[in-house]
C-alpha cells in the first residue's frame, strides 16, 4: 500500500453545467452564481488539502443562438482566467426534443446540448494523474460517467506505486433528491451556508435577465 503523503496536492475539476443544475435544485439559484476559486479553496481547506490547480468546463451558446448567455459566459470565463482557473468551453449543439404538455399533448422545442465537455474533463484528470500533478482529484460533478475516470486513476496509482484519491463534491439539501457523488469516489457534500460563502459577488448578467 503506497504511503499517504503528508501534504496532499489537490486539483479541482468543475463541470460547470452539472454543478449549476445541482445548485439550482438544491438551493434555488436561477443562474450560475458560484465563485469557482472560492468554492474550490473552501472545499480543499475543509479537507486539509493544498489546492494546486482548478479546471473549469462548460458548454456555451453562440452569440447568434443566445446572445445573453453567450455574453454571460464569456465575461465569467474571462474573469476566471485572470484568477488562475484553466477554462475549457465548447459551443452548444442544438437538436429538436419532444416535450409532454398538460392534457396529453406534446410540443417540439430546440434544446442545446454539451458535446465533448465531459470527455475533455475526463481526459484532463487522467493526463494530470499520469503526470503526477496531484494527489487528490476533486470533481465538482455528479455525472456517473466519471466513475470510469476514478477506475482509471486507481490503475495509475497502482502502476506508479503512489497514493492518489478521487473525490466528488456536490450540494445537499432537503429539496434535492440526488444525494450521491460519483460512484467509486469519496463523497463530499456541502450545505447552503457553505455554498453561500462562495457566491460570486459580480453579476455577469449585467443587470438583466434572459
Amino acid at each position: 500500500m503506497p504511503a499517504e503523503p503528508g501534504t496532499k496536492r489537490a486539483v479541482v475539476f468543475v463541470d460547470g453545467q452539472n454543478l449549476f443544475y445541482a445548485v439550482k435544485q438544491a438551493f434555488g439559484y436561477s443562474f450560475p452564481n458560484y465563485d469557482v476559486p472560492a468554492l474550490a479553496r473552501s472545499l480543499c481547506d475543509r479537507q486539509g488539502w493544498a489546492l494546486s490547480g482548478i479546471h473549469f468546463y462548460t458548454g456555451i451558446p453562440s452569440a447568434q443562438d443566445d446572445p445573453f448567455w453567450n455574453r454571460f459566459w464569456s465575461a465569467k470565463l474571462g474573469v476566471m482566467g485572470t484568477r488562475g482557473v484553466v477554462t475549457y468551453s465548447r459551443q452548444l449543439r442544438y437538436r429538436n426534443q419532444t416535450v409532454a404538455l398538460p392534457g396529453g399533448s406534446s410540443t417540439t422545442v430546440l434544446v442545446g446540448q454539451e458535446k465533448g465537455v465531459d470527455v475533455r474533463l475526463a481526459l484532463d484528470v487522467v493526463r494530470l494523474a499520469r503526470e503526477a500533478a496531484f494527489d487528490v482529484a476533486l470533481l465538482l460533478s455528479q455525472d456517473q460517467d466519471l466513475s470510469e475516470v476514478a477506475d482509471e486513476v486507481r490503475q495509475i496509482s497502482i502502476g506508479q506505486r503512489r497514493w492518489i484519491k478521487v473525490a466528488s463534491a456536490y450540494p445537499a439539501s432537503p429539496t434535492y433528491a440526488n444525494r450521491r457523488g460519483v460512484n467509486r469516489t469519496d463523497w463530499l457534500s456541502f450545505d447552503r451556508s457553505f455554498y453561500d460563502a462562495c457566491i460570486d459577488r459580480t453579476d455577469y448578467r449585467q443587470g438583466g435577465t434572459p
